[in-house]
Parts: structure tokens; C-alpha cells; sequence
């Protein structure tokens, strides 16, 4: 499952005595980290949100919920004020005020624009009615915002695959210039010697020229880098099409792609090819960035 670690949802649903509204955004992060804002009537019911947002199959992002109940029937509410809280929050204005000489607009509307100074107290309230009502909200919610992540997951896999095929295609150019460069180095080789042992009136030695050919081949050999490439970029669909999140496994991936690049461009020392493990690098590099965003 490809899902995407940015996304925002939101849902609005009105029940008898009250209209509550859900929003949900997340933003990348390597583990689960889930917030809540609600109002303090309902502050009862943040540890039931967190888990109910992991229940859905999110593991991974700092998740933000936020969640607002305006009240309808107001008959048997009561609302108080937090008098201690308020004289503190109307000092802090002052305080404000006086030490930034800042034009003093404190009136009764501007400081009640404050909610947090209200107690509201609504006698024998229903706790699991309440936490039904709330936790369908959050269920609309969360189907906005999973649709949202599943969405920008399906784009973020597109463009990953794409350059996957772009690495692929270099991985193939680096074979063949490989292989190549292998037979420019027998015939140099061949040459010189041929040049050198003339000069000195020596006898040219076929076996000596095949050893050290060999040898030179076996130093600069790619072959197991490449299949070991090949096996981690049909690995990439595989873990693109299990079940479960998948983008630790795609970090760890790349990682190993990684190595062997870097084994490649220190095995070889053909300028092209040279050229061509930069250009993988920076490919590869940009699939990493790209894999940070998935859950």
C-alpha cells in the first residue's frame, strides 16, 4: 500500500444539540505522533482519539485532529467564567500593552473573543453518546483524509517508478560501456607490449597478456553489482504491491541501491561511465526525497 504522509480531511455532522466538525492533516514524520485540540467540555475525549486514528491503519506522520462542538440547545448548559485564568490572560494583555506601547483596544468583546476563559458545564452529559456522535465526525473525516493520502500515494509511486526506469536505463549503458572498456584494455594492452618487447628483440608472450587481462577484468568487474541492481529494482515492486505501508522498506532499499553505485563508480574508472554513476546517483537521490513523503 502506497500512502502518502500529507494529506488534511475534514468532516461536519449535526446532531440533536450540537454540530461538531473534524479536521484532520499530517505532515511526514518517522513514527506515529497524534495531537488533539478539542474543546474542554469534550477534553474526555482525546484518549479515545488517538487510538481510534491508529485503529484505521495509520502508522506513520504527525497527525493534527482538530475538533469544534458548537452547541445547540443551550437548556440546562450553564456557563461560567475561569476567573483565575482570566485575570491572568487580562494582565498578560496589559503587560502587552505597556511594554510595546501598543494601542489599548481591551474591551469586554475582545478579551471574550477568547473562549478558553468560559466553563461550560452541561449537567449528566451522555459520555458514550457524545463519543459516538464525535467518533462518526472523525470516521467521516478520516475517509476524506485517507482517500487524500491514497491518492497522493498512487502520484508519488508513479513518479518513483519513472525514475526507477531512468536508473535502469543507466544501470544497462553502464553494462555495455563496462564490457567494453574491458576489451579496450586487452588491446592497449596487446599493443604496447607487442611495441615495447619489438624494441627490445623479445618474444611476444600470448599467455602472459591473457593473465593479466584476466586479472584487470576481475578487478574492475561489475557483474554482481548489476544483478544485485536488477534483484533491488524488481524488489521495489514487490514491496510497492504488499498490503502493508511500505516506505521503511523503501528507505532500507535505496540504501542498498545505493551501495552499489558507489561500488560501481569506485571500481571503474572509464570517464563515461564515471559521468553515468553521478547522474544514477542524483536519480537515486531524488527517489529517496520522494520516499520520506510515504508512510
Amino acid at each position: 500500500m502506497t500512502a502518502s504522509m500529507t494529506a488534511f480531511g475534514r468532516a461536519q455532522k449535526t446532531f440533536e444539540d450540537k454540530v461538531i466538525t473534524v479536521e484532520i492533516r499530517s505532515v511526514n514524520n518517522r513514527y506515529f505522533d497524534c495531537s488533539t485540540r478539542l474543546p474542554r467540555l469534550f477534553g474526555f475525549l482525546e484518549e479515545k482519539i488517538r487510538p481510534y486514528i491508529q485503529s484505521r491503519k495509520i502508522s506513520r506522520g504527525k497527525i493534527d485532529v482538530s475538533v469544534n462542538v458548537d452547541l445547540i440547545g443551550t437548556v440546562g448548559t450553564e456557563v461560567r467564567l475561569d476567573d483565575i485564568y482570566t485575570k491572568s490572560y487580562i494582565d498578560a494583555l496589559k503587560k502587552l500593552r505597556d511594554e510595546f506601547s501598543l494601542q489599548d483596544d481591551i474591551s469586554v468583546m475582545t478579551v471574550a473573543a477568547n473562549r478558553d476563559l468560559f466553563l461550560t458545564h452541561k449537567p449528566d452529559e451522555d459520555t458514550e453518546r457524545v463519543w459516538d456522535e464525535v467518533r462518526s465526525t472523525v470516521d467521516e473525516a478520516l475517509d476524506v483524509f485517507i482517500d487524500a493520502r491514497l491518492a497522493e500515494g498512487k502520484n508519488l509511486k508513479a513518479d518513483i517508478l519513472a525514475k526507477r526506469d531512468r536508473l535502469i536505463e543507466m544501470k544497462n549503458r553502464v553494462g555495455e560501456l563496462s564490457e567494453k572498456s574491458i576489451g579496450d584494455y586487452r588491446t592497449k594492452l596487446e599493443t604496447r607490449l607487442r611495441t615495447v618487447l619489438e624494441d627490445l628483440s623479445l618474444e611476444f608472450d600470448s599467455q602472459r597478456i591473457l593473465t593479466e587481462y584476466a586479472l584487470f577484468a576481475d578487478k574492475v568487474s561489475i557483474d554482481e553489482e548489476l544483478v544485485r541492481l536488477d534483484s533491488h529494482f524488481k524488489a521495489m515492486d514487490g514491496i510497492f504491491a504488499a498490503a502493508e505501508p511500505c516506505g521503511r522498506k523503501l528507505d532500507f532499499l535505496v540504501q542498498e541501491m545505493n551501495r552499489e553505485i558507489n561500488t560501481i563508480g569506485s571500481k571503474c574508472s572509464d570517464v563515461e561511465i564515471t559521468s553515468i554513476v553521478v547522474d544514477m546517483k542524483n536519480e537515486l537521490e531524488k527517489i529517496r526525497e520522494q520516499i520520506q513523503n510515504i508512510e
